[in-house]
């Protein structure tokens, strides 16, 4: 795991960026035939960024939604020297897949060279709200603790220069800074963003010195899953398919006993008691549950489709059409197989409707996610479908 370091200069911002695109064309794992990524990949590691935005932009001509391309548009305008182009495509990104937590961190990255800590701050608490285990962004949320925390002893000095507490704290954290900006320290190609390491809690940042260099965030590179640990790792694709765990079948009414022999008086036999009509339809909602995520492993989309009602209300104002379009091109479109699972799930019933609450686990070529998922089903027709799905 790469242990983020202080970035001083853009020259040592621009070398780190560098490093980290060097992991994403070592990690990722995508179909050459299927398109030329690997070739944008190569002319950033040879440094040859004008032509690495040409390739990219003609590759996001006709793929304008993914998100690995994408990504790697951000970091080669980082490379070139152009913070707000690069972060008009994280902030994008962070808002068609919020749940991605690398362009998080890249934006926390930009921010911190802007000397913008509080919005560095803000992008890397929403890479750990995306990711609690997303241990980079920790870390890099304490360097950006300590620039704060410099900034604030060193107006406490202006206004009281004989403070000898303040004075200890700031030299405290000038240590910590010039300690963490120490070019020795290098990043590691990206592992597989979907499993990143547990996050190890960055300590509470030492009082920093106030002329310290603006601590910069590292980068995150693109690399084979979306949540990378300690390095930049490609952005998942947009669509993540869960490996539906098949759940328990509802136990099966019992038996009516037999009736006795007809003796005088015969006793009748008692009547079998029927399950209960809640657990009847939690499996029924289980189950609803498990043919919705199979369908998309499977790729059969529509399958797929046919697991939302008619009322479901597609994402960020798209028409029905459009969103049944968009599905279909990143699932059926998805090159390579699709893999979604998902925690036991926590279902909540409420006469015909049941909000269903799960950990989704999406695995892909070049890709993999873990995200908290929210389906609300109604009961039409003998049916569960899904009338809204959101996650978080």
């Amino acid at each position: 795991m790469i242990a983020p370091f202080l970035l001083q200069t853009r020259c040592q911002a621009r070398a780190f960026l560098r490093a980290a695109v060097l992991g994403l064309a070592l990690g990722a794992a995508l179909p050459a035939a299927a398109d030329n990524l690997p070739d944008v990949q190569k002319l950033i590691k040879q440094g040859q960024y004008p032509q690495a935005l040409e390739k990219v932009d003609a590759y996001l001509a006709g793929k304008p939604r993914d998100a690995q391309g994408r990504f790697l548009k951000g970091l080669i305008l980082t490379e070139m020297n152009k913070p707000a182009d690069a972060i008009a495509v994280f902030t994008k990104l962070t808002e068609d897949y919020p749940e991605l937590p690398e362009p998080y961190n890249n934006l926390a990255v930009l921010y911190a060279q802007q000397k913008q800590y509080d919005k560095a701050r803000t992008a890397l608490e929403m890479a750990i709200r995306t990711h609690p285990s997303y241990a980079i962004a920790y870390e890099n949320l304490g360097d950006v603790y300590a620039k704060l925390a410099s900034q604030a002893y060193d107006k406490a000095l202006q206004i009281d220069s004989a403070n000898a507490t303040a004075q200890n704290k700031m030299a405290l954290i000038r240590d910590l800074i010039s300690t963490s900006a120490r070019p020795n320290v290098k990043p590691q190609a990206a592992a597989a963003p979907a499993a990143p390491a547990a996050p190890a809690a960055k300590p509470a940042p030492a009082p920093a010195p106030v002329a310290a260099p603006a601590p910069v965030p590292a980068a995150v590179s693109a690399s084979t899953a979306p949540p990378p640990a300690a390095k930049p790792a490609a952005p998942p694709a947009p669509t993540a398919t869960v490996v539906a765990t098949t759940p328990a079948a509802a136990a099966p009414a019992p038996a009516p006993a037999a009736a006795p022999a007809p003796v005088p008086a015969p006793a009748k036999a008692p009547e079998p008691r029927p399950a209960a009509r809640g657990e009847d339809r939690s499996d029924e909602v289980a189950k609803a549950l498990a043919g919705w995520a199979s369908a998309w492993s499977r790729k059969d989309v529509p399958a797929y489709l046919a697991h939302y009602s008619s009322d479901f209300v597609p994402p960020k104002g798209m028409s029905r059409k459009a969103w049944e379009e968009e599905r279909e091109e990143r699932i059926a479109g998805k090159s390579g197989k699709i893999s979604v699972s998902y925690d036991t799930p926590d279902i909540t019933l409420d006469g015909d409707r049941a909000t269903v609450k799960f950990r989704q686990h999406y695995k892909a070529t070049g890709l993999k996610t873990s995200t908290s998922k929210v389906l609300v089903f109604v009961r039409a027709g003998g049916k569960w479908l899904i009338r809204d799905e959101s996650s978080r």
